[in-house]
């Protein structure tokens, strides 16, 4: 099996844990974090070291992951991405076996979908995007890159979400909108 290493060691690295494990395409090689000394654990894996030692650790490692969430801005996940990309690191599209993707949506990679999402067809997710638990998106709908549709927010039919955004918890768009770049919609409103 391929290991894989997780850049963050927060509560989306938890949840990306899980995903992980249960997708069962890849062993977890460690955790990578600036504040957790190594040696600490987050539940079963390792701090292996930190953003310091990414070069040194692709040497053996050709797989990696964010594990960093995003609320206010993308502008750590776009760092680590960028940081990982000049690494020459993979970065794999992570669906949890509970996620439905239609097989007519396309997803860029270093994106995660999360726990009983559902793509629907003729979506196009971009790179280093987080489609997170319970997240609905609709047909026909395209999502930049470096976007976080949050818990349980739903983004209707025809919507592009601008590059950066991010759409909380419980929010619900209108159907056939476009939503700006860099947008910061408040969990649970109604985008109209």
């Amino acid at each position: 099996m391929k290991e894989i290493l997780i850049l963050g060691a927060g509560g989306h690295c938890r949840s990306l844990i899980d995903v992980i494990e249960l997708e069962n395409r890849f062993k977890i090689a460690g955790i990578i974090d600036n504040e957790l000394p190594v040696g600490n654990k987050v539940l079963n894996y390792e701090v292996i070291g930190s953003d310091n030692d990414l070069e040194k650790l692709r040497e053996k490692y050709e797989y990696a992951v964010i594990g960093v969430g995003q609320i206010k801005t993308p502008k750590i996940r776009i760092k680590l991405f960028e940081t990982l990309k000049r690494l020459k690191f993979m970065l794999p599209v992570i669906i949890s076996p509970r996620a439905y993707v239609s097989k007519y949506a396309e997803i860029g990679e270093g994106t995660v979908i999360m726990h009983d999402a559902l793509i629907n067809s003729n979506v196009k997710i971009g790179k280093n995007c987080i489609i997170n638990t319970k997240a609905l998106i609709e047909h026909n709908c395209i999502i930049e890159d470096n976007c976080h549709i949050s818990t349980g927010a739903i983004v209707n039919g025809g919507v592009v979400v601008g590059e950066g955004s991010f759409i909380g918890s419980n929010a619900v768009t209108k159907e056939a909108i476009k939503i700006p770049e860099k947008s910061f919609i408040k969990a649970g409103s109604v985008v109209k």
